[in-house]
């Protein structure tokens, strides 16, 4: 890597996070456009007009995720609490398969700790079928094993080269980190304790002395970026803090992710892998190692509103309930299955599902649960992905198209909105460069940049993705679930897709800046989940939720509050 290479890498890790996101507005999700000049979702102007001083019902929104911390101040007085548990007695008192499940179920513990770390999908099937084919001539193979064994040696090919090519990232960023830091340290020596300022920096002529030239240079390009520091120690800490990212995505990427050696299942977890159909499995620990990631859907969904702490999450009357099923790594379809069944037994009417992959290992047990969630009535929202590709082409597990379909079933489910991301800039940047879109498979797309929400331990911080896109649609739902109870799953989807804010101007095509696509070709709506107008639809509409599910479903919220109740006394 070049003098200017070096430079521009520095500059860029240093200004990318402090200035990409700057003139966003506070809050802006929950934000009216015609108030505030961006599209939010106009959830705070429905709360201060149509639903001014009227009480609605308590509603469960399951969070299936990496985890949630449920003691951070703006979530732990809305977790939800199981009212058929005694917390730490170690025994399954509710009888309903997990001990101690009080504000939840993790299905990627077990008795062994946590996973944290796990491999995707395509490694995971490159193992299987490696064992398969590994001595195997292809001539010898039938028709059908001629096609498998074909894509496993694709899939050999992306596992190989992904993991050389993060190995080679890796060493080089690592490289660059040495030589920068030796650059600043080099500056701190010339310096010796003055600050450096640009007439400070200015002055050092470093002579032969390349790596003194390196850090004149970095430095100097940083205060032309408007930067400050009082030292050259204050600078390294911050780089330090940028680059850790990035060396943490290659080092996951190479030792982990796409490491077909690694593989942390049976020795933490314990389960039979085998047997997709095994329920009883997983630990109590609903926050995990890594709660990051949960922690701000979660706030998103339903942050204590008008708390004057935090932030306002987009729906008040919620009860989180966290399903730990996501690793730093694809999710197994056992562990979302199981993770989505969970959420119904135990009360919930919305499940977010923030996660997804290009690879499937078991996708009819994942439809099978799918099907169980909307024949009870639950709504899915799940995010598109962010891979800036057209899903109506390429695949992201999980969807709503069933890989099987049943005697006069259904060829998709209707208890599913898939979910793409909506930037705050608006124009021709209204969508997000990174989202997925689809004019088949994306229903609506919801604010998903400089999302401001709930991080662990009492923290918050700014995010982006498809992932805080979809919880902004849940929370929307939870709002029409509490006030409008008589709707159905299916309901609540059509009035949600039905509100949208239409979008008609052209956006760049995300992953393509140059090429200019009509926003509404994005989505099956063409527009952005508005809570004000899905409200206002909601109050026109007759309810067509079945009684006996609607009766479930309050007599476990009710439990769950008393039980509450009784804690806090």
């Amino acid at each position: 890597m070049n003098l200017k290479s070096f430079v521009f890498f520095l500059a860029v890790m240093f200004t990318s996070s402090l200035f990409a996101q700057q003139s966003a507005p506070d809050n802006w999700f929950n934000l009216d456009a015609g108030e505030a000049g961006v599209q939010g979702v106009s959830s705070d102007k429905l709360y201060n007009g149509l639903l001014k001083n009227k009480k609605g019902e308590t509603v469960i929104v399951a969070i299936i995720d990496s985890g949630v911390d449920a003691e951070h101040e703006d979530l732990k007085d809305i977790m939800w609490v199981n009212p058929g548990e005694i917390a730490g007695n170690g025994i399954d008192d509710d009888k309903n398969g997990y001990v101690d499940d009080i504000h939840g179920w993790n299905f990627i513990g077990g008795k062994n700790g946590n996973i944290d770390k796990d491999n995707l999908e395509i490694t995971r099937l490159y193992r299987k079928y490696h064992k398969q084919f590994k001595d195997v001539s292809p001539a010898s193979l039938s028709t059908k094993d001629k096609a498998l064994y074909a894509s496993y040696k694709k899939m050999e090919k992306t596992v190989e080269e992904n993991r050389q090519g993060a190995s080679e990232q890796l060493a080089q960023m690592e490289s660059t980190k040495l030589i920068i830091m030796e650059a600043l340290d080099e500056v701190a020596k010339v310096l010796d304790g003055k600050a450096p300022n640009a007439e400070n920096i200015s002055a050092i002529t470093p002579g032969g002395n390349r790596s003194l030239t390196v850090g004149k240079n970095i430095i100097q390009d940083l205060l032309a970026q408007g930067e400050e520091f009082a030292s050259v120690d204050a600078m390294k800490e911050m780089y330090n803090a940028e680059i850790k990212g990035a060396l943490d995505y290659y080092d996951t990427q190479a030792n982990y992710q796409y490491n077909p050696d690694f593989d942390p299942r049976q020795s933490i977890v314990g389960d039979n892998y085998a047997d997709q159909t095994e329920k009883s499995y997983g630990n109590n620990d609903v926050e995990g190692p890594d709660a990051f990631h949960g922690t701000h859907v979660a706030g998103i969904v339903a942050a204590v509103r008008g708390n004057e702490i935090g932030m306002n999450g987009v729906a008040n009357n919620v009860q989180i309930m966290s399903v730990r099923a996501v690793p730093d790594g694809d999710e197994r379809d056992k562990d979302v299955a199981n993770a989505i069944r969970y959420a119904v037994d135990n009360g919930a009417s919305i499940i977010n599902m923030s996660f997804g992959k290009g690879y499937s290992w078991n996708k009819k047990i994942v439809d099978d649960a799918v099907r169980y969630a909307e024949k009870k009535d639950v709504l899915l929202v799940h995010a598109a992905g962010n891979s800036h590709e057209n899903t109506d082409i390429s695949d992201n597990f999980p969807n709503d198209k069933f890989e099987k379909k049943k005697f006069f079933g259904k060829k998709e489910a209707r208890n599913w909105i898939e979910v793409g991301a909506l930037s705050w800039e608006g124009g021709e940047n209204a969508a997000a460069s990174f989202s997925n879109y689809g004019k088949k498979n994306v229903d609506l797309f919801a604010p998903g940049t400089a999302i401001y929400s709930t991080t662990p331990d009492n923290n918050y911080g700014d995010a982006q993705g498809t992932s805080m896109a979809s919880p902004v649609v849940a929370g929307v739902a939870a709002i029409l679930r509490s006030y409008y109870p008589k709707l159905s799953a299916r309901q609540i989807k059509s009035i949600l897709m039905e509100s949208v804010v239409p979008l008609t101007q052209k956006v760049s095509k995300p992953g393509d800046a140059s090429t200019k696509v009509p926003f509404n070709q994005l989505s099956v709506s063409g527009g952005v989940v508005n809570a004000l107008k899905a409200a206002e639809k909601a109050a026109k509409t007759k309810g067509k939720r079945k009684a006996k599910l609607a009766a479930k479903q309050a007599a476990k919220t009710k439990g769950r509050m008393n039980k509450d109740a009784q804690i806090k006394a």
